[in-house]
C-alpha cells in the first residue's frame, strides 16, 4: 500500500495538499455538502473521503424511494412529538427531494411519480379504520407543510394482485427514483465542480487543533480547516458518543418478470416493509422488526431469519400467484436514533456533523447537505 508520503509532487499537489473543506463520507449528504460549498466558496479546496471502492453506506443500497411519510407513520409521529417537529421533518423531506430533483433532473435520476401505497393487512382494520379517520386532518396537516392538496386517499384493494390487504392508502405524491443513477449524476456533477473525491480512504480519527483539523487515515495524515462527517450510521465508528445508532436494512431484488402489472411504492406492516418494481422486476427490503439487537450492527450481511421472511412476503403476498425467482439480496446501513430529526450540529469548533437520516436519507439528504454547509460557512471568518 502506496502512504501519503510516498506519493509525489503532482499527486499531493492535486489530491491530498491541505484543504479549505474536507468531507467524510461520499454519499448522497456528502456529495450535496460538497456542492452547497462550492455554490458559496467558489475557488475553495474540497475533498471528500470514502472508506469504498463505492459509496459504503446507504446511498448506493437503498430502495429508491422519494418519499415524505405514509399516513399511519406521520399519525404514529404525531402522537410521538410535537406538531411543530412533526411539520419540521416533513418540510425538510419535502425540500430535499425538490432540491435533488432540480439539482439533478428527473430524466438523470429516473425520477417516476408513480404514487405511494400503504398496505393494511386483514389483521389490521382497526389499523385502518382509525388512519380513514383522519385522513382529513392529515391532508392539511400536509397542506400546511409542504403546499399539496388532497395528498392522501382511499383506494381498493383490488387494483392489485396482492394477498391477505384489508385496505390501501394512496399519497398522491411521492415516487421513486434509480439510486445507481442518482448516485453516478452526483458525483459527475462534484466532480465537474472541481471538487476531489478519494476513495479506500478509511478515517481512524481527528484532532481538532486551534488552527488545523489533523485526520489520521489508513494511508497517512490529511489537514483541513474545516471538518465534516457524513456517513449516517457508520458514524458511530468514529465517534461513539453520538445518539445515532446503524440500523441494517437488508433487500432483495427478483429475477425480470415476463409481466408486471403494476407499479409505485408500497408501505407493508407499518412501514417494516416495503416494496416497488424496478422495471420489471420487484425489489423488496425490510424485517428489521424481528430482530432489532441484531440488526443495530454496521456490517453488511444477510441472515437466515430476515432472507426468509422476505421471502415469504414476496411468495404469499406480493406475488401469490406469480412465479417469481429472486436474484440475490444485499444491505444496506441506515442511521436512526431517538429522534426522527437529522443531527446536524458542531463537535468542536472545526469539526461539523450531518447524519441521522432516519431512513429517509434519499428525501432528507439534499436538504441536510445544504443545511450543514450553512452552518460551517457560519463559522468562516
Amino acid at each position: 500500500m502506496i502512504t501519503f508520503d510516498k506519493l509525489s509532487f503532482w499527486e499531493k499537489d492535486t489530491y491530498t495538499a491541505e484543504a479549505d473543506f474536507l468531507i467524510v463520507g461520499a454519499g448522497l449528504v456528502g456529495y450535496s455538502t460538497a456542492l452547497s460549498l462550492r455554490a458559496r466558496y467558489p475557488h475553495a479546496k474540497i475533498t471528500i473521503l470514502e472508506r469504498g471502492y463505492l459509496p459504503s453506506g446507504a446511498s448506493t443500497k437503498n430502495a429508491g424511494f422519494a418519499c415524505f411519510g405514509s399516513p399511519s407513520e406521520l399519525l404514529d409521529d404525531l402522537e410521538k412529538m410535537s406538531e411543530n417537529e412533526v411539520l419540521s421533518i416533513l418540510q425538510k423531506r419535502w425540500d430535499g427531494l425538490q432540491i435533488l430533483r432540480s439539482r439533478l433532473g428527473d430524466a438523470a435520476i429516473d425520477f417516476q411519480e408513480n404514487a405511494s401505497f400503504e398496505l393494511f393487512r386483514e389483521g389490521e382494520k382497526y389499523e385502518l379504520e382509525k388512519t380513514l379517520s383522519q385522513i382529513d386532518f392529515l391532508n392539511s396537516f400536509v397542506e400546511q407543510a409542504i403546499g399539496t392538496k388532497n395528498t392522501f386517499e382511499k383506494v381498493t384493494p383490488q387494483l392489485f394482485p396482492f394477498g391477505g390487504v384489508a385496505g390501501v392508502l394512496k399519497n398522491n405524491y411521492e415516487g421513486q427514483i434509480h439510486t445507481g443513477k442518482m448516485m453516478q449524476k452526483l458525483y459527475q456533477l462534484v466532480i465537474s465542480n472541481n471538487i476531489n473525491v478519494l476513495f479506500n480512504i478509511s478515517v481512524t480519527h481527528w484532532e481538532d487543533t486551534d488552527t488545523m483539523v489533523n485526520i489520521f487515515t489508513n494511508h497517512g495524515l490529511l489537514k483541513t480547516k474545516k471538518l465534516m462527517i457524513c456517513t449516517n450510521g457508520l458514524v458511530t465508528n468514529m465517534i461513539p458518543s453520538l445518539p445515532v445508532q446503524p440500523a441494517r436494512a437488508q433487500v432483495l431484488i427478483t429475477k425480470p418478470l415476463d409481466k408486471l402489472n403494476w407499479k409505485g411504492t408500497f408501505h407493508y406492516d407499518k412501514g417494516y416493509y416495503y416494496f416497488r418494481n424496478i422495471n420489471n422486476r420487484i425489489l423488496l427490503g425490510g424485517g428489521r422488526n424481528l430482530d432489532f439487537e441484531g440488526e443495530t450492527t454496521t456490517a453488511f450481511d444477510n441472515t437466515d431469519l430476515i432472507q426468509n421472511a422476505l421471502t415469504d412476503l414476496l411468495e404469499q403476498v406480493i406475488s401469490p400467484k406469480t412465479n417469481v425467482e429472486i436474484d440475490y439480496f444485499w444491505s444496506g446501513i441506515m442511521g436512526v436514533g431517538n429522534s426522527k430529526a437529522p443531527l446536524v450540529e458542531s463537535v468542536s469548533p472545526s469539526v461539523f456533523v450531518g447524519v441521522r437520516m432516519g431512513g429517509m436519507g434519499v428525501a432528507m439528504g439534499s436538504k441536510i447537505g445544504e443545511e450543514l454547509a450553512e452552518l460551517v460557512a457560519a463559522t468562516q471568518p
